[in-house]
């Protein structure tokens, strides 16, 4: 089958992959979002979707807005038969998904109908789940509600990151692809419909977005710090013994039992850094002070004593 691919993300770069060295399918093109400046030296770098190709002829489309009329005519003029959606970062309008002579798939990095929207990964282990995937659909206008072809499920280990996660999603997802392609080619592909009454959803995250509320409960603060490293961040805003506030990233902690830290109290204990939540403690682990590199917060404590009387603030 013809196949044209859309997508910007990371995660699907091992299903490009698989698209390009697949013997049985032809990858048509590749559709995705336009260089842009990156760093400080605000130098112009290519998605990394577009890297994975560039040592071939096919195709790559870069709209600044699919939608418009110019690009779905150059989507079309590929003549797709499927197109594969992951990891984009723009709605795909009707005219587009119409496109395809056979169906357009859309693969999202959650169980369908839970955690719809663009931050699934983190949304699976803020939430505590036990087990998450990647789900193939068939592609609407609506915000990831399309009818389900299959699920691939995968289980979340203990110590889950959002990192982590990503990347075992992210090798997941060819497999769970090919399945699909080999059902609607012999055509055997179901079409299940999602149950809207169950949905939640995952929005797009951003960097405040890991401010720390030592209000909550300790199993979800930590949780939070697994689940936004490495983006957005966990971090907390402190009050340094002059009265400056500090940022301070926070990558791994530990729950422990404790009744004498109060929320948002750090204190000093014979295994590090310790900071009280509304129900229990954390013991701090991978921390990084800003200004400062990335270390164990047992070290950071020594060069910085403050910390274990520190305050914590909010953002200004």
């Amino acid at each position: 089958m013809r196949i044209l691919f859309i997508g910007t993300g990371e995660i699907g770069l091992p299903v490009l992959r698989w698209l390009r060295a697949h013997h049985l399918h032809q990858l048509a093109g590749v559709v995705t979002q336009p260089d842009k400046p990156v760093g400080r030296d605000q130098r112009i770098q290519a998605p990394p979707t577009k890297a994975v190709i560039a040592d071939t002829n096919i195709p790559v489309l870069q709209p600044r807005r699919i939608k418009h009329e110019e690009a779905v005519a150059e989507i079309r003029a590929l003549s797709p038969e499927v197109i594969v959606v992951m990891a984009y970062g723009q709605i795909l309008p009707r005219a587009v998904l119409e496109i395809p002579s056979i169906a357009c798939l859309n693969l999202h990095a959650s169980l369908l109908p839970k955690h719809r929207g663009a931050a699934p990964i983190q949304a699976a282990i803020l939430a505590g789940d036990c087990e998450t995937g990647i789900t193939v659909m068939y592609m609407d206008e609506g915000l990831d509600t399309g009818d389900m072809l299959l699920q691939s499920r995968i289980a979340l280990a203990p110590d889950e990151t959002g990192g982590s996660l990503h990347d075992r999603l992210a090798e997941v997802a060819p497999r769970a692809l090919a399945e699909a392609l080999d059902a609607l080619q012999s055509g055997t592909a179901p079409r299940v419909p999602q149950d809207s009454a169950s949905a939640t959803y995952a929005p797009k995250l951003e960097r405040e977005h890991g401010l720390i509320d030592w209000s909550e409960r300790v199993e979800a603060i930590e949780r939070k710090i697994r689940a936004y490293d490495p983006w957005p961040g966990a971090y907390a805003l402190l009050r340094d013994d002059t009265g400056r506030q500090r940022k301070l990233k926070i990558f791994s902690a530990t729950i422990i039992s404790t009744d004498s830290a109060a929320a948002g109290e750090f204190a000093q204990s014979a295994g590090g850094l310790v900071v009280g939540t509304s129900a229990g403690a954390l013991l701090l682990g991978e921390v990084q002070l800003e200004g400062k590199k990335r270390m164990q917060a047992s070290d950071l404590l020594r060069g910085h004593g403050w910390l274990a009387n520190a305050t914590t603030g909010s953002a200004t």
